[in-house]
């Protein structure tokens, strides 16, 4: 028995050491334990993946927490899940399809009329990879899920934010945002051959800018918003990719996931810091990869860029400019 007790010592430093290695990798637990008890959180694309998990932290941490989902039946079954798990029953459901601006004006318009407080806005829902698809008004469907979706509804809530402030915005960006560029003269992929990594990265990159812009637009309201890279995760957003379509990539690649690639539990810690951390009281326009603040790609910190980019967004959604820095929203044009 004594000769397998070194062979079995040394798997077990080994398997160890490798599971170590891979939590240092992918970022660890949120470092904060702060509660949310009374607050109202809003978490986008909540049903599955990193949303749900986010969801299921902020529940835990006593937060009245609204699943902002398309698919309904997916998100009523997520938030009895979560209510059954956390015994926080101040969990609710709530439709929301961001590739519709008509839906997402009537979501805001419930939650301004049903909801007396909104602390946290984390918009988390994204689509990846997909096909050359369009949303209800036709725009490029990552485009017009990942980024004009949240634009147009943090907008549409941003009165409620300021009126619970402090609160805070967390926005789901990706360290693709540093091979995206916003071409200004065809957003929606009308003109050129359409590049699905392109229109992925180009979204992610339309993120970071706005979260700039608007931390800019929103100084002095005790609001602050904030993007990250919450670090590539196991879930339903990388159907389109094609990474497991055949067992040749699946072996060959099966060990870098392993370490690599988050758990949603784990990807869902940096959206949590961001909610919670008391440390991060008043930080804002920053960008952060996982748990640590980083510098964005040089695009994603251009003013000008910034500027334009919202003032497109305004147009594109149907928002009208007011003074200052607010916005009201108004029906699309005809």
């Amino acid at each position: 028995m004594n000769r397998y007790l070194l062979p079995l010592s040394v798997l077990g430093t080994v398997a160890g050491g490798a599971v170590l290695l891979r939590d240092y990798v992918a970022g660890g637990a949120c470092p904060s334990k702060a509660t949310i008890h009374g607050k109202t959180v809003i978490v986008t694309g909540a049903n599955t993946g990193i949303g749900k998990q986010t969801a299921l932290e902020l529940a835990k941490r006593g937060g009245n927490v609204i699943l902002a989902c398309r698919d309904m039946e997916k998100c009523e079954a997520a938030a009895k899940e979560i209510r059954g798990e956390t015994l926080n029953h101040r969990v609710n459901a709530r439709h929301l399809d961001l590739a519709s601006l008509r839906s997402v004006r009537e979501f805001a318009t419930k939650i301004l009329a049903e909801e007396e407080q909104v602390h946290v806005l984390v918009n988390n829902a994204a689509v990846m990879r997909c096909p050359h698809w369009t949303t209800e008004d036709g725009f490029e469907m990552q485009f017009g899920v990942n980024y004009l979706g949240h634009f147009l509804l943090t907008n549409l809530l941003l009165d409620k934010l300021k009126a619970s402030a402090p609160s805070r915005i967390i926005n789901l960006s990706s360290l693709a945002h540093v091979a995206g560029h916003i071409d200004f003269d065809d957003l929606n992929w009308e003109k050129r051959k359409y590049d699905t990594k392109a229109a992925y990265c180009q979204s992610k990159l339309a993120i970071v800018l706005f979260t700039k812009e608007l931390s800019r637009r929103l100084q002095g309201t005790g609001v602050t918003v904030n993007a990250l890279h919450p670090g590539v995760a196991r879930t339903e957003l990388g159907r389109h990719t094609g990474l497991h379509s055949s067992a040749f990539s699946s072996f060959m690649l099966g060990p870098i996931f392993w370490l690599l690639v988050k758990s949603p539990q784990l990807a869902a810690q940096p959206s949590t810091y961001l909610a919670v951390a008391e440390e991060l009281e008043g930080v804002s326009g920053k960008y952060f990869d996982g748990l640590k603040e980083k510098a964005p790609a040089p695009e994603a910190e251009d003013e000008e860029v910034a500027r334009r980019l919202w003032a497109e967004s305004a147009h594109l959604v149907g928002l009208e400019m007011s003074h200052g820095s607010s916005v009201k929203g108004q029906p699309l044009p005809k």
